[in-house]
This record gives structure tokens, sequence and C-alpha cells, in this order.
């Protein structure tokens, strides 16, 4: 029996299922809240591994249209301290994680997607169990269903997720202040070279700044923060880019002027991200007829950049056994198995990163990290 599939959430997780399901003679439906596809910016820039996201996208039959908006040539990383001096350079371009834009990556999804397979506007406000075992999804002024397999691909705050777990994400103690610098090759040329073909760190006074490269000349930045949930909210008022700038460049007062220029130089959209994540190990006993993917299943830091590409992995190991098992039921449960135990080592991973991010020696472990990547890297163009 092929089984009527709703998929909940039209990210990278969620679409990349529905792909390989569709290629495996499966047509699930996805369910999205947003309105349609350009509704709001989808974040900034990802690399994709060779072993899970690249992977999905080549189980999908997407390599082409990956390889046409892949940036290779952003693969390099740059470490400075407060004072602007250069730590560590690695700007070696030949590496196998090459970097995408969210956006761009979303559409390839949808493009290779059946026109209506994606319903828009559908925010999930329940998925409510039926007597005869499978379930219906109700939205905002409509349901839909009944399906008999419900996958939660909604991210840190499922609404899929209560059905099998009672686990919520827990607050990391750190706080994101993401900023954008728009065409900055032309209007910033000096903080271009400054970030170079990648992205760069700079750490001191228990704080560090992200920036990193986008396509189209776009630089995405990240001011990183350990404090309270509420403390953003207290300290900064976003509805008032101006002075949320300047709240922001002070504090960072007695950075360089290189760095701060980097604040200053950042548009009006200003956002404050506070890190969630669910604890290693995370699993659920298996309820037949829904499961989770991606951050549903298993939200970590974005240290690390394994997010996207465990989502993707996901989303490919599921459809897969979809499509090849003869019992939908066992192929659900062998991906949960199968996936409570991929998951451990990354997440372990962000959360010792998470864990140490701003510690009193995190300069000198982030040094190490970059030092260790560069050297692999080295290792591997030599191997090859």
């Amino acid at each position: 029996m092929i089984p009527r599939i709703a998929i909940v959430g039209a990210g990278p997780g969620g679409l990349t299922l529905a792909r390989i399901l569709d290629l495996g003679g499966i047509a699930a439906t996805v369910f999205e809240q947003e309105a349609h596809a350009l509704v709001r910016p989808q974040g900034g820039t990802l690399d994709l591994h060779v072993g899970s996201g690249q992977l999905a996208l080549t189980r999908a039959g997407l390599t082409a249209e990956f390889e046409r908006i892949a940036r290779y040539e952003d693969q390099g990383s740059r470490l400075y301290d407060k004072a602007g001096r250069l730590l560590l350079a690695d700007d070696d371009a030949d590496g196998d994680r090459p970097e995408v834009d969210r956006t761009a990556l979303r559409n390839v999804l949808l493009a290779s997607l059946p026109e209506g397979r994606v319903r828009w506007g559908h925010a999930l406000r329940e998925v409510r169990p039926r007597e005869d075992g499978r379930y219906d999804l109700v939205f905002e002024g409509a349901s839909a269903g009944p399906f008999d397999l419900v996958v939660g691909a909604d991210g840190t705050w499922s609404r899929v997720r209560p059905l099998v777990s009672a686990y919520r994400p827990q607050y990391t103690g750190l706080t994101f202040i993401e900023f954008g610098i728009d065409d900055v090759d032309t209007r910033h040329p000096a903080l271009s070279r400054l970030v170079g073909r990648g992205k760069i760190g700079v750490e001191g006074d228990a704080r560090s700044l992200i920036v990193q490269r986008n396509g189209h000349a776009h630089l995405r930045g990240y001011a990183i923060f350990r404090v309270p949930t509420d403390w953003a909210a207290r300290r900064f008022d976003f509805s008032a880019p101006a002075a949320a700038r300047a709240r922001l460049a002070a504090e960072f007062e007695g950075w360089a002027p290189e760095i701060l220029d980097l604040i200053r130089a950042a548009n009006d959209q200003i956002v404050a991200r506070a890190i969630h994540a669910l604890p290693v190990g995370h699993h659920w006993p298996n309820r037949v007829g829904v499961t989770l993917l991606g951050d549903a299943a298993h939200v970590m830091s974005p240290f690390g950049g394994e997010g996207v590409n465990a989502a993707m992995l996901d989303a490919a190991e599921l459809g897969r056994l979809l499509v090849e098992t003869q019992d939908w039921r066992e192929a659900v449960r062998t991906y949960e198995a199968e996936m409570f135990q991929r998951i451990v080592e990354p997440a372990t991973e962000a959360a010792e990163a998470a864990a140490t991010e701003l510690s009193h020696d995190s300069l000198a472990l982030t040094l190490a990290h970059f030092s260790e990547h560069a050297r692999s890297r080295t290792a591997q163009a030599a191997s090859t």
C-alpha cells in the first residue's frame, strides 16, 4: 500500500523528502505556513557537506542544479582578534563544502516539485488522531486529511513533535544579533577585503562576531553574546534601526575601527535570535503514523554547520526507506532507529561548541579549530 503522506514544513528537509518521494512514485503533500515562497528572506549561506546535504541532492536528482548555485569560491575562513590582527587565514577555495544561499537552495527544491504539491498559507494548529489510526491536520479555518503518515519538518518549535515527545528546546545561553550589509563590493570595498571569500570570526571581551559572505555581494553578520533570554529585548529597540546599530556598536566599544565598521554599515534588518537546542540523544518511542526530521527532531546550535545537512540527510534516508521498503511502517521504524544513532555525534559536537563559546579560552579553542580545519583540507588535497 502506498501511504498518504503529509509533510509539515517547506524548508530544505521537507522539500527534499517530497522530491525524493516524488521520484519514487509517492506524491506527498507539503503544508507550509508562509503565504508564498518569497514572503521573507530565508536566511544566510549554507555549506553543504558531501556525505549529507550533497548526498541528499544527488538522490533527489538535483546535482546539476546544485552546481549552478554552489559557490566553491566562498569557502575561506579568517580569524581576527578585537584589535583587527589577523590570526589565521585559510582562503583555499578547493574544499568540498561549497556555500549556497538558503533561498537559492529552496528555489531549486521548489522548482523540482509538481505544481500544487506545496500548499502555502497553511499554519498548522493541531494534528488530530482519528479512530482508524490515521490523522487529520487542522489549520486556521481549514483542515486536511486523512493521512497515514505525518512528517514533522516544521523546525525548532514543531507542532508535530508533541505527538511523539514531551521535550521542548532549551535556551543555550547564547543570543545572536543578526545584521546584513548590502552591495559590499561596491559600497564598502574595505569591508569586502576584510571578510574575503568566505567568513570571518572575531573574538574578545566575552563576545564575538561572525560575518559570512553570501551571494550577490551581501554579507550576513552575527554578534554573539552569552546573556539571559530577555537581554536583547531589554537592550535593543529593533523598530529603530539606527538606534539598534548604535547600541550594537557600543557593545563592542574598544574594538578596532575596521571591525566596528561592519556593524555601522549594516542595513535596517537587525534581529535577535536566541539559540535553542534539544538535548543530545533526544529520541522517542515509535508512534505509527507520525515522525520527525531536521530541527523538529534534533535542533542543535549552529556551530559546525550540521543543521541543514542533518535535515537533508534525514529526508534522504526516510525517503529512500519509504520508497524501497514494502511496509511503510517498518520503513519509519528503521529510519528513526538509524537517525537516533546518526545524530548523536554532530549534536554532541554542536553542544560542546555552544558550551565553550565565549568561555575564558574561547579564542584559543577557535584558533585550534581553525588550524585543524586548515590542516585537514591540506591533507585531503595532498591525498587526491
